[in-house]
């Protein structure tokens, strides 16, 4: 197993609070209202050839999940976008994952967080395939979840809110555990919802089928790829989908910025074998952000 480098002991430099700071010194204190109350949000972004794909899209999202969890970030779009430009640059990156984060500072502690100021950072770091070239191609082996996506009553399921991971983290931890990549997810009705970090699509009769983002995050590389298959002229159907249908399709993937395009091979004891529709939409979306490569075999 490669040697862990830790994330707070390394080179280079995180944008903070509208300036480069050194990396070591992008610190925030142990009584921050975000560690102990979950009051951050963030966003996972990829760059490709030195471009930021959907860069604004995702700072967009970004401060639409602040104003979710009732808390203004005072910086525009247009010097976030730069702010993720510049870390890029100052860290001579040209292929790599990007990291805005926001959240509540120090300055008040408890519930009540009226007080506090908003802070907002971007790292970026390289960072390959969440699941090796090798691993996708043949398809991921997945797990079931035992928790589940929250109602929207009871959760801000539409931010991108660090707090809502939680559950996330277990679930991948425990699907590890037992030789999966990753954990399918139902909703708190007992639909199929995601992965823990990542959405998800199934493939019957030439038909795409993904369940409904009514409880969890409509992805931007979710939307994406929808896009893209109805660009090709594929019929896609979002709606709720029961765990009993797993049985009734050929082929499932799933979609994120991390995750990109991976096909999926199982899913506990359901089979699917990555056949030509995941393996188009994994070119395409490749095509798509890394125009001159092609990761996914002709």
């Amino acid at each position: 197993m490669a040697e862990i480098v830790p994330y707070h002991d390394r080179d280079g430099f995180i944008w903070m609070d509208g300036k480069l700071v050194p990396w070591r010194e992008a610190n925030v204190h142990i009584l921050t209202h975000a560690l102990h109350y979950g009051s951050a949000v963030f966003e996972g972004e990829r760059a490709y050839g030195g471009q930021i794909f959907k860069l604004t899209e995702h700072t967009e999202r970004l401060i639409e999940s602040a104003r979710i969890l009732e808390f203004e970030i005072s910086e525009s779009v247009a010097e976030i976008d730069q702010a993720c430009r510049d870390v890029m640059a100052a860290n001579k990156l040209v292929d790599c994952y990007v990291r805005p984060i926001a959240w509540r500072g120090s300055e008040q502690m408890g519930i009540s967080a009226q007080q506090t100021k908003t802070h907002l950072a971007v790292a970026a770091w390289e960072w390959g395939s969440y699941f090796p070239m090798e691993q996708r191609l043949k398809g991921i082996r997945i797990g079931h979840a035992k928790y589940r996506r929250p109602d929207p009553a009871t959760a801000p399921s539409r931010a991108k809110a660090a707090g809502l991971y939680m559950i996330c983290t277990i679930e991948k931890h425990r699907a590890e555990r037992a030789g999966y990549a990753d954990a399918l997810m139902l909703d708190w009705r007992g639909r199929v919802a995601e992965c823990t970090g990542a959405n998800i699509f199934f493939v019957k009769d030439g038909v795409i089928h993904t369940p409904e983002a009514d409880c969890f995050l409509d992805g931007i590389t979710r939307r994406t790829v929808i896009a893209l298959a109805k660009k090709r002229g594929y019929e896609v159907l979002e709606r709720a989908i029961l765990p009993e249908e797993l049985s009734t399709f050929s082929e499932c993937f799933i979609t994120g910025t991390a995750a990109e395009v991976t096909p999926v091979s199982e899913i506990g004891d359901f089979k699917f074998k990555p056949g030509q529709i995941s393996e188009t939409l994994l070119n395409d979306y490749m095509s798509l952000v890394q125009p001159d490569k092609k990761l996914a075999a002709e």
